[in-house]
């Protein structure tokens, strides 16, 4: 089986709570039915579907020939926030025995509503997968919070735009386990233009209708400001009434406020007026052939954003109930829909207008991606998920694995001629080293550096040492800490420029200390010279293969030759120059130099500081360090000093 490497079916079960969540699954669930040899499918039905005021919309999945498993009554009536909250309360009550006879593998749930909160609570807490369809998007009212908390019940997500995806990475889901596949209610709505419309436009409208010559109204109450919206509803009516277009209205939602809403229709006699059509349910195959050919819709469904946008057809979308949702440029927002000029206006601006047509929201292939993604399902992996929380501030309890390891870094030395790495622990003792000669490209140098932290990291987990850090560099040190900056790029003393027109540096500048006082700077000169013949004197030997390096220089110079002598008095007194910046920026009380090069700079570092500093910075020691690997363990402390150290 392509699926997971188990044998059995996968046994999905799908509950689906109204009309708008049965127009998504349904594609779903006729893709599951069409692969017998890998699903076994379980619909569940309740909420507004079993409600005869709301259209007994339960028959439409029989026509669609799939054998419904369960019906539950959940609905209790009163379409008032309390009826919705007791409407949870029975669904959950009821669904801990369906769920236990079923025993699914994957409960599909969609949206939401706050029957499909319910759905997944259950689902969750009786250890059943879940995955949910349309997760990660945005709207307004309370509709909002219920998706976002079905998302963190989810094992598995299906989200339908890139804005969606990134939405539940940003809310810590784990991106495996998310899927872009698009709206399945696309696949359907892609091919549907081609088929016989008038026919269904007639039978809802009227014999004398023509396309793009009538209206569809959806609109819903917004439960976290029922009066508002039952006000705005009142003022849609009007201002359709005003127009006089032939309309489609539909009944709303079972949401609080609903109730009312149909009395306002009643009370302006919109089920008995000539240009008024009012319906309970449309079936989806037929809805979408009569919002394609609308002159406009109006209203606070989701539809009107989503689907709509799939044929072009212009959308008047009034209030905030959609706020926040992608849309294409067919819809006209009407945020604050107080007057019946307003919502007529936009009626005059939008009717009878024919935009692009959008696939924000999908290009009609959601349904394979999703039956792959639900074969690729393992059910061996754990069922308690993981969430994917940004990185933050270890906590300070200790594991014994972490006491038992030696807390250390990789150490970098850049020499002239080697190149070092060194595993130092938190003691300052050197663990392991490894030096290799220095390549002569940039290029091969940054290889040979990777190369070689690999190994040293490699080889720390032998000697069970962790490595917090990898340093590189020199440092400055106050009250007993070293300078950081604010990028961690603090105390690059080498590339203080002491001369605007000096030699090229390794960085790209010019005249930085390090062109001129570096072991590569050195070796460059040192080779400048034997080239020249101009480098060996009596009492110096070279072997034909024996590679020219600042050892050379130095012995020369020693010796007496004048050349070497000058170059080496003129990269002290580069370094003298940077060293006296320092003294006048941070005024330190000690001056350490380190490495094989350092004795022969000391004093020459000292005589520019007498010459060119500033009679308060004069009388600073200058020393030379005695530690054995000064530079590595150096470069080791700028890591160990700031992974170790606790801020309270």
């Amino acid at each position: 089986m392509e699926k997971n490497g188990n044998n059995q079916k996968l046994r999905i079960c799908v509950a689906t709570c109204n009309r708008a969540d049965y127009s998504k699954l349904a594609p779903i669930m006729f893709g599951i039915k069409a692969e017998p040899q890998f699903f076994e499918l379980d619909v569940v039905v309740l909420g507004s579907h079993l409600i005869d005021d709301y259209g007994n919309t339960y028959r439409m999945i029989e026509q669609d020939d799939f054998d419904i498993h369960t019906r539950l009554h959940t609905i209790v009536r009163g379409e008032d926030e309390a009826a919705m909250v007791e409407s949870v309360g029975l669904a959950l009550v009821k669904l801990p025995d369906v769920l236990n006879r079923l025993k699914p593998d994957i409960m599909i749930v969609h949206g939401d509503r706050f029957d499909a909160l319910a759905l997944a609570t259950s689902a969750a807490l009786m250890n059943i997968r879940i995955l949910h369809i349309e997760g990660g998007e945005v709207s307004g009212t309370i509709d909002d919070s219920i998706r976002h908390a079905i998302t963190k019940l989810s094992h598995y997500h299906v989200c339908c735009t890139r804005s969606a995806e990134q939405h539940l990475i940003a809310m810590c889901e784990d991106h495996d386990r998310i899927l872009l596949a698009g709206c399945p209610s696309y696949d359907k709505l892609l091919s549907a233009k081609n088929k016989d419309y008038m026919s269904i436009i007639r039978m809802w409208l009227g014999e004398d209708v023509k396309t793009r010559d009538y209206i569809v109204a959806l609109q819903h109450p917004v439960t976290t400001d029922i009066k508002h919206s039952i006000k705005m509803f009142e003022l849609t009516l009007d201002a359709l009434i005003s127009f006089n277009k032939r309309t489609l209205v539909l009944f709303p939602n079972v949401d609080a406020g609903s109730k009312e809403m149909v009395r306002v229709m009643r009370k302006k006699g919109i089920e008995h007026h000539p240009n008024f059509r009012a319906v309970k349910h449309v079936p989806f195959d037929q809805f979408i052939q009569l919002v394609a050919h609308a002159g406009c819709m109006i209203g606070n469904s989701s539809c009107g954003v989503r689907e709509v946008g799939a044929f072009g057809t212009p959308v008047i979308n009034l209030g905030t109930r959609q706020t926040g949702r992608e849309t294409g440029e067919n819809v006209l927002h009407v945020r604050d829909a107080d007057t019946q000029d307003k919502i007529l206006h936009a009626l005059q601006l939008q009717f009878g207008k024919q935009y692009p047509c959008s696939k924000i929201y999908g290009d009609g292939n959601a349904v394979p991606r999703i039956l792959k993604f639900l074969k690729s399902i393992d059910l061996k992996e754990p069922l308690q998920k993981k969430f994917c929380f940004p990185p933050v501030k270890d906590n300070i309890s200790q594991d014994i694995d972490h006491i038992l390891e030696t807390q250390s870094a990789l150490a970098v030395d850049l020499g002239g001629t080697n190149l070092r790495v060194a595993i130092v622990s938190m003691k300052g003792e050197i663990v392991k080293k490894y030096t290799q000669l220095n390549p002569k490209t940039y290029e091969d140098r940054l290889e040979l550096i990777l190369k070689m932290c690999v190994e040293a990291a490699t080889e720390a987990v032998n000697v069970n040492c962790r490595i917090l850090g990898v340093g590189i560099g020199g440092g400055i040190i106050h009250q007993h800490e070293l300078i950081h900056g604010s990028s961690f790029c603090a105390a690059e003393l080498g590339h203080i420029v002491v001369s605007l027109d000096g030699p090229e540096c390794l960085c790209g500048s010019q005249g930085c200390i390090e062109a001129y006082a570096s072991g590569i700077a050195l070796q460059r000169e040192a080779k400048k010279l034997h080239d020249e013949d101009l480098l060996l004197v009596e009492g110096m030997s070279m072997k034909k293969e024996e590679v020219v390096s600042a050892a050379h220089l130095i012995q020369a110079a020693k010796l007496g030759n004048i050349k070497a002598d000058s170059i080496l008095r003129t990269a002290g007194t580069a370094l003298g120059l940077g060293v006296v910046n320092i003294l006048h920026i941070v005024n330190p009380s000690l001056v350490i130099l380190s490495g094989v090069l350092a004795s022969h700079y000391v004093n020459a570092v000292k005589d520019v500081i007498h010459r060119q500093a500033l009679s308060s910075v004069k009388t600073v020691d200058v020393v030379v360090s005695n530690l054995a690997d000064p530079a590595l363990l150096g470069a080791a402390s700028l890591v160990l000093d700031y992974t170790t150290r606790r801020i309270y």
